[in-house]
């Protein structure tokens, strides 16, 4: 064994009083097998202390909500006995230092955190962010995340059914990947993680440990340095055809009555999953190292403990059922070993050559790791920091046309085509919708479908991090809304940098007030997520921090597909109108209708304003009408308004259904502020019987919410062209940026 000196500490990632704590927990010095777990579970990747006291803040409960944060994943009800499991996780920096592998090692890792729960997966989303396109490695970056996104998903057999790309300079050295996965399961056959039973044999199913992965979780708890290459023997390497094998046998165990408890083997592989079941299940551990599975020669009980190799997962199986188990899964030629037992010690004790080579108490791994309180910026401070500019003088727009073009060919409102026709989106047979508001997949044998979304504007979370956390919020609940679906709750994915920076801090904290109050206000409860901090760069010199990006994966319910909404144009002489505040009617001269907007900085070179205030009692209850025009059958094509305005808007509907448009503005805003700004909460619709729809609205509602929510008449829905630009134009415009990058 090594010697542990302060040198060794410090390469685990481990503070001198973080190492003063874990001698106090031994009452001893540890050896490298113990300082290597205590390093893992005690990385901010594992054990969120400098997150934990405020994640605590966010509303999680509600009477759909069967599980909420702390297992795999979350757990809803969606009626007639099923439920929806699903979570959201981040692989940013193992995809920025080897793109491939990483992408796709994390849809195999979200897929397994929701399978080990008893869920068929259904579908996968994702939400990616990317540097400057003309950025040396960027093209690359993006090459091989979405190869690996697709060569995973695409093999494993789950379609892709949305996500979200977007580029900006802040993400030059610290791209994000993350990976959501959706599934489906009877609600009275959920598998928790909790090991109990005393003398219950450990099992260890699916692939060997390798030496790939090892510090990966202490990896991703750290800023990079320059030598970012040199980390990629810390980057996991997947096998979707294995997943896709242990998939089927997990679920077929399932469907007997041997498991007591299971875990995947994520983030710091078999030390996590057995410390995490464990310490759920109040119980302790002793593992046989000689007995794991290994597919590399003389490998270490440090190795073995930190591999982070995929495809792995962990089970406690009642006595007796091994060989029932085992056949199971030698049938799928996967591995199966019985490597250890529940003990009551509530220690983790490890045998290796007949010694034991660790025995550590669980408390101080997991329960009672180190929670930090770190000093954050008040909102005033954060805003006098961030330095954003107040838009002293507004532009306006000479040509909407071709400002229109304009925001179309660039790179954050671009046709993300070449990217979606790289994943298999209808695999399963029972995808119903992609390239919309959300993405939507039939409940197999049900009339039900579930809608998904990802989320997030990160400019504004950085103009206003409190108001950006509402927005995030607001928006994946708004574009569920737009497909007639009820949303019913948010996995999300909390990608900040430093949080030893206090600005940074600040950043995380105020976000996470606006994201707690946009649930609340919306009935839209978080049960399950993932924090990634360090999030920045000294790579691409004098460091870099990413824009702060809580993104959000919102899952809701259609009760009859057959009422699904999409946003394409679909007849001539359909009304188009807004859906807007009323009280916006008359202009104010203090909101900022174009801060932070896209066509600010594509058109003009401006990055200034605030961000749009989100008004959550009007946000719930524009999306209650919206769904009740789609129950009533009143309208033909919803589309929330973002990124773009109203123009873009109208321009995705149009070029959807390649149908044109004539429409005017409301003459009390000037041309760039009606058609460009990004005010929230607000949606367009198309209708074919204007009667209809007046009289709905003249019953009104006793809800003063409801009473607030304007309807405004902006033209027809018909012939060619859209801003005097032929529909096709517009459509050679949306598909330019990709199509020339990735030639070029």
């Amino acid at each position: 064994m090594s010697e542990i000196t302060p040198e060794v500490v410090a390469q685990h990632g481990l503070s001198e009083e973080e190492y003063e704590r874990v001698l106090n927990a031994l009452g001893r010095e540890p050896n490298l097998v113990e300082l290597g777990i205590f390093s893992v579970m005690w990385s901010e990747h594992c054990s969120y202390k400098s997150s934990r006291l405020h994640l605590k803040k966010l509303p999680t409960e509600a009477p759909w909500v069967i599980c909420g944060p702390g297992e795999n994943a979350g757990v809803i009800d969606i009626g007639d006995g099923q439920a929806a499991i699903f979570k959201m996780e981040s692989h940013n920096h193992p995809s920025y230092i080897e793109p491939y592998q990483g992408a796709a090692t994390g849809v195999g890792g979200i897929l397994r955190d929701v399978f080990t729960m008893g869920a068929r997966p259904v579908a996968n989303a994702n939400a990616l962010r990317f540097g400057r396109p003309d950025h040396p490695k960027m093209k690359h970056l993006v090459q091989g995340v979405v190869a690996g996104i697709g060569g995973y998903g695409n093999c494993v057999g789950v379609p892709t059914v949305c996500g979200e790309t977007n580029f900006h300079p802040a993400y030059d050295g610290n791209i994000l990947v993350n990976a959501m996965t959706v599934g489906v399961a009877d609600a009275d056959k959920i598998f928790y993680s909790a090991a109990t039973g005393v003398g219950n044999p450990i099992v260890y199913v699916g692939s060997k440990t390798g030496r790939d992965g090892i510090h990966g979780a202490t990896m991703a708890s750290a800023d990079f340095e320059e030598d970012a290459d040199a980390k990629r023997p810390t980057v996991q390497v997947g096998d979707p055809f294995t997943e896709k094998l242990l998939i089927e046998a997990c679920l077929e165990l399932m469907a007997t009555d041997a498991i007591v408890a299971i875990q995947d083997m994520g983030a710091a592989g078999l030390t996590s999953s057995s410390v995490e079941m464990a310490t759920n299940g109040k119980a302790g551990i002793r593992l046989d190292m000689d007995k794991v599975p290994c597919r590399e020669e003389g490998m270490t009980p440090y190795e073995m403990m930190l591999s982070e190799s995929q495809e792995r997962m962990l089970m406690v199986l009642k006595p007796g059922k091994e060989a029932m188990a085992q056949a199971i899964f030698e049938k799928w030629e996967l591995d199966f070993a019985v490597i250890g037992e529940v003990t009551d010690t509530r220690h983790m004790v490890l045998e290796f050559g007949g010694e034991v080579v660790c025995d550590i108490p669980l408390g101080p791994l997991a329960a009672d790791a180190p929670e930090y309180d770190r000093p954050y910026l008040s909102m005033e401070e954060y805003l006098d920091w961030a330095g954003i500019a107040p838009m002293t003088q507004r532009p306006d727009s000479t040509d909407v046309g071709e400002d229109l073009l304009t925001l179309l060919a660039s790179p954050n409102l671009s046709s993300r085509r070449w990217i979606s026709q790289q994943y298999d989106s209808q695999v399963g047979s029972d995808t119903l919708q992609t390239g919309g508001d959300a993405g939507v997949v039939r409940v197999h044998g049900t009339k039900k479908a579930l809608a998904i979304s990802t989320d997030c504007t990160p400019r504004y979370v950085h103009a206003n991090p409190r108001e950006g956390g509402k927005q995030a919020i607001a928006e994946a609940f708004r574009n569920l809304c737009a497909v007639g679906a009820r949303p019913l709750a948010v996995t999300n994915c909390l990608n900040f940098a430093n949080p030893q920076r206090p600005e940074i801090m600040a950043q995380f904290v105020h976000a996470l007030d606006g994201m707690g109050a946009a649930c609340r206000a919306l009935d839209f409860p978080i049960v399950s997520g993932n924090v990634s901090l360090y999030n920045e760069s000294k790579a691409t010199g004098g460091g870099s921090a990413i824009l702060p990006t809580p993104a959000i994966g919102g899952v809701g319910i259609i009760d009859d597909y057959s009422q699904m909404m999409t946003m394409p144009f679909k007849q001539d002489g359909d009304a188009i109108y807004l859906i807007w505040p009323e009280e916006w009617a008359t202009p104010d001269a203090e909101r900022s209708h174009l801060g932070k907007s896209l066509w600010l900085s594509e058109v003009h070179g401006r990055d200034e304003g605030r961000a749009p205030p989100v008004d959550l009692a009007l946000e719930k209850a524009a999306g209650e009408i919206v769904r009740q025009l789609i129950a009533d059958g009143l309208v033909n094509a919803v589309h929330d308004v973002s990124d773009g305005g109203i123009a873009v808007a109208l321009a995705e509907m149009a070029m959807a259904g390649s149908m044109g448009a004539d429409v005017t503005r409301n003459e009390d805003y000037s041309e760039a502020q009606w058609w460009f700004g990004e005010d929230q909460g607000r949606y367009i619709v198309t209708v074919p019987d204007t009667a209809a729809l007046n009289e709905t609205l003249a019953k009104g509602t006793q809800d003063e919410n409801h009473a607030r929510v304007g309807f405004r008449r902006l033209g027809t829905v018909g012939g060619d062209s859209l801003f005097g630009k032929s529909v096709s134009e517009l459509k050679a415009a949306h598909e330019r940026f990709f199509e020339e990058w990735m030639e070029g």
